[in-house]
């Protein structure tokens, strides 16, 4: 794969050309990159602008897990349930090195509780059909501290178990932004949309800046796809300053902590919490992974903050059924997501808004996508791009993606030293980064390309040297332009301690 600098010098030879792409998908996250994907895998020409990094947004900081929605079972949506459980069966089979089987433990107090649950979880397993991944079944007292040696063992009267699936979400990323390429696409990460291009009123393409560089220049499209998550809403304003806001954004936290207080395979999931939510303490990457919450915001910043008493609530939520609660001294990293959901008859509490998608044409043409989950963006992909060739006139072009194995490798893991006793990061990992992956600045390599940030923020500190030589070495970074990036990322590390 040549280097982001190779593929914009190519985007800006066939700019100067005149050439028109296909489509252009504003936004790198999971259903930008699916988008690009699915229209790549149709023949179609296209281009995915990115304006930070790709996964920079909601697609790096989801549960990591590929479900098909245990609360949307309880609430009816069976429809909802079963697209996810099919997406679900797909994502193991077309990324087998990213997403994996994982039993999820669902403590009980009484016989009736561990009825209800196993009653709704065999319909679970009946939606999924040929796809399911393992049988559900009931456990007794001792097969749940077996499962969870550092449970609370003070009223519990058993379990359940149920499947589902793990994966890496900014590895998947990186994986469709592969996959781009391989079908014969481009993806390019640090260049916004910073306006569009019209004719009588009609989208004809859009004009990007280079984030390193400011460098300017207009890229025509046939048609456009906005894809942008949360900040859908942003880019609609950008092309029609009228338009109503679509979006009622919520912010789910995420506490990581060492592996001791769940030393455990199955993922555990508390089925309601106080603010009737569920919470799923999860084994990822050595460590523990907690979460989450889900608190309406006014605004959709680029790194939210966890809002005052998100980090309490699911620490002491977690400490109601493990033996050893974590405390804010055990925290190694907190990560907070932004939601994009659908505003629907402006309902204020998140939790009953739809996780679906929705699809809106402007009257621009501007194609909006946005809602959904990591689970289903395949489906959401291969929707949208429907649609765009149905607008186009393009027939006999059908997604290739149900079956379509995507370019999934892992990290170079070479057996070489860890450059932190508490990380697994390798040298070779960060060449391969910025090497292969597109990796522009210290962050792309520590918190996404690694997940360092996101499994212990003080220890990626303690990594960002080797990563600024890689960068000066292999991009040519500039003495400045590496201190304002170690800067930004001193900073944000510091808002993951918090």
């Amino acid at each position: 794969m040549l280097s982001r600098k190779q593929h914009l010098e190519a985007v800006k030879q066939k700019a100067s050309a005149g050439y028109e792409w296909d489509l252009i998908v504003i936004g790198g996250g999971a259903t930008g990159l699916g988008s690009a994907v699915d229209a790549a895998s149709r023949g179609l020409s296209v281009l995915l602008l990115e304006a930070n990094d790709f996964a920079k947004g909601t697609s790096s900081r989801a549960t990591k897990l590929a479900h098909g929605g245990v609360r949307y079972l309880a609430q009816g949506n069976f429809s909802l349930v079963r697209e996810a459980l099919e997406e679900r069966g797909r994502l193991l089979v077309n990324a087998p090195n990213l997403v994996k089987p994982l039993a999820f433990v669902i403590p009980v107090r009484n016989w009736f509780q561990k009825m209800f649950y196993w009653v709704g979880l065999k319909m679970y397993d009946l939606l999924a059909g040929k796809l399911s991944v393992g049988p559900t079944r009931t456990l007794n007292r001792q097969e749940v501290i077996h499962a969870v040696p550092t449970i609370r063992q003070d009223s519990l009267g058993g379990g359940v178990r149920y499947f589902d699936a793990q994966f890496d979400d900014a590895r998947l990323a990186v994986a469709l932004m592969k996959t781009v390429f391989k079908l014969g696409g481009v993806a390019l990460n640090y260049l916004p949309v910073v306006g569009f291009e019209k004719a009588s009123g009609k989208i004809t393409g859009v004009k990007v800046r280079d984030a390193f560089t400011a460098h300017e220049m207009s890229l025509k499209a046939k048609a456009v796809i906005n894809a942008t998550g949360v900040w859908v809403d942003d880019l609609r304003q950008l092309d029609n300053p009228a338009a109503k806001p679509m979006l009622s954004p919520s912010q789910g936290v995420h506490v990581v902590v060492d592996q001791h207080f769940y030393p455990a395979q199955d993922a555990l999931l508390v089925p309601k919490t106080s603010d009737g939510r569920v919470l799923f303490v999860v084994p990822w990457l050595g460590k523990t992974l907690i979460g989450t919450t889900d608190t309406p915001r006014q605004d959709s910043p680029f790194e939210p903050d966890a809002l005052p008493g998100e980090v309490d609530f699911v620490l002491t939520t977690a400490g109601q059924y493990l033996a050893k609660a974590p405390t804010r001294a055990d925290v190694r990293s907190v990560f907070v997501g932004l939601r994009p959901l659908v505003k629907q008859g402006g309902a204020g509490d998140t939790k009953s808004i739809s996780r679906e998608h929705t699809i809106a044409t402007a009257d621009s043409g501007l194609v909006t996508i946005t809602g959904g989950k990591w689970t289903t963006y395949r489906s959401m992909a291969e929707e949208v791009v429907d649609l765009v060739c149905q607008q186009l006139g393009v027939r006999n072009k059908p997604s290739r993606t149900r079956m379509l194995r995507l370019e999934d490798d892992l990290p170079n893991r070479k057996p070489e030293a860890h450059l932190h006793p508490g990380l697994q990061l390798t040298q070779a990992e960060i060449s391969q980064a910025v090497l292969e992956e597109m990796a522009m600045t210290i962050e792309d390599v520590l918190a996404r390309r690694s997940r360092a940030l996101f499994l212990d923020s003080t220890a990626a500190v303690d990594c960002l040297f080797a990563v600024r030589a890689t960068l000066q070495d292999e991009l040519g970074w500039s003495d400045a332009e590496l201190d304002r990036q170690e800067a930004a990322f001193r900073a944000l590390a510091a808002q993951y301690a918090a």
